[in-house]
């Protein structure tokens, strides 16, 4: 498999990456969304968009939350999701089309001797009662459980889902970052660290290793064959009541066709319509998963509508009938939206970073469980502002990055928050933690 330069920006590490897609004239439409789906698979294909005439699509990789808040409010016309649908008052009319199958990635860093783990083992991981790495056949050091805020994140999202029957399961990580991308590079930098991207995002970094499953690496191919089980469907999410509705839906069109098939394949993911064996197979894989790590779906609500899913094969016609048809019905549900949201905004804050007690779905003794749970929110923030110390005193061997990492900051924060040109401290300096 050829390498491809890794994806990696400073505009990323500081979670504003913009990238605009100018070889073609035409109407511009935003695409935003989580890292994994739009970062690389997606700008390469918008790339092969303009190159074909078609227009300019501005690429704004965040994450899945922002995506489709993005959407909703008419600030972006499509939106990149590594989840589908959650049938909640904020999504519906939304309508989520698979463009693409891409493997769930365990990484770690490559000093790191442990390259293989047990769905199981991997499940203990995340639920808290595997803690160090030498229960894993690795060396006697704690482990670094690195997540991304759920369900602000599609990866992470769906990897819970497969491991513990439900996305928003809570999860013993207690380092927190706003997308896939500062997740990758914490890993990078740390020894002790496990964390989850997907493959179209890392194949070809060097900087991280990949971690087999059950024996079984993740790649193109075992994803196709079934054999790799952490998989999940990549969405291009779109809006009926949309004013770009039409064009946002030739793009949604053109990424499932086949001249993207290439291009899909080229950034180690699997076109969608390539992988029917994987969803006429995935309640029966989901069922295998829940069963080897001792695990059970726990059922959730019936939302009042159903999240829209595009058939292979809708037309657009069919997608707008989806949609509420009426301005004025459409405007007072955006506002029922935007209270909803705020609510649930609020209801998250409190229980961000909490303990939680008696949710988890493994069929196991409670008093069994680590005592790192975290209950990860979108409004999860990289780490708790108040629990962090206000300022920090340089030590020998410090670096701007050592510090920054073992405070879970960006390095241009603390340059920003210290009026700091390079990475030139001194011993006995006194750094401010914080903006304030």
């Amino acid at each position: 498999m050829p390498v491809r330069p890794v994806r990696l920006s400073v505009a990323a590490l500081l979670g504003a990456c913009l990238t605009t897609v100018a070889l073609a004239s035409g109407p511009t439409l935003v695409l935003r969304g989580d890292v994994a789906t739009t970062r690389g698979l997606m700008q390469d294909l918008t790339t092969a968009w303009a190159k074909g005439g078609h227009g300019r699509i501005d690429v704004q990789p965040f994450n899945t939350a922002s995506g489709l808040d993005a959407l909703r409010s008419g600030s972006a016309d499509i939106a990149g999701s590594a989840r589908p649908g959650n049938g909640s008052a904020q999504e519906s009319g939304l309508v989520f089309t698979p463009v693409a199958w891409d493997a769930l990635v365990m990484i770690t860093h490559p000093s790191n001797p442990v390259s293989n783990l047990s769905l199981k083992q991997l499940h203990d991981i995340y639920y808290g009662k595997i803690t160090n790495w030498s229960e894993v056949g690795g060396r006697s050091a704690p482990m670094d459980v690195y997540a991304v805020a759920s369900p602000g994140d599609g990866v992470e999202f769906s990897l819970r889902k497969l491991l513990f029957g439900r996305g928003n399961q809570p999860v013993a990580a207690p380092r927190l970052y706003v997308n896939t991308a500062k997740l990758e590079e914490a890993v990078a930098l740390d020894p002790k660290a496990i964390g989850v991207t997907t493959l179209s995002r890392v194949a070809g970094n060097h900087k991280i290793k990949m971690i087999r499953i059950d024996g079984t690496a993740p790649s193109q191919a075992t994803v196709a064959s079934g054999s790799y089980k952490l998989y999940s469907p990549l969405y291009l999410v779109t809006n009926p009541n949309s004013p770009h509705a039409a064009e946002a839906q030739a793009f949604v069109d053109f990424a499932k066709g086949d001249k993207a098939a290439a291009v899909v394949r080229r950034d180690d993911a699997l076109p969608y319509d390539a992988g029917s064996a994987l969803a006429a197979a995935d309640a029966s894989r989901r069922a295998q998963i829940l069963a080897a790590v001792g695990a059970h779906a726990v059922p959730q609500p019936t939302p009042a509508t159903a999240p829209a899913v595009a058939a292979p094969g809708a037309t657009y016609a069919s997608r707008v009938a989806i949609a509420p048809t009426s301005e004025r019905t459409g405007e007072a549900r955006r506002a029922l939206e935007e209270r909803r949201a705020k609510a649930a905004e609020l209801a998250a804050a409190k229980a961000s970073l909490k303990g939680v007690h008696g949710e988890a779905t493994t069929i196991d003794a409670a008093a069994a469980r680590g005592p790192k749970f975290a209950k990860v929110t979108a409004s999860a923030t990289v780490k708790s502002t108040a629990a962090r110390p206000r300022t920090y005193k340089v030590a020998k061997g410090d670096t701007l990055s050592s510090i920054a990492h073992s405070h879970a900051l960006d390095v241009s924060d603390l340059r920003a928050w210290n009026h700091i040109k390079g990475n030139d401290i001194r011993t006995g300096q006194v750094l401010r933690l914080s903006e304030r």
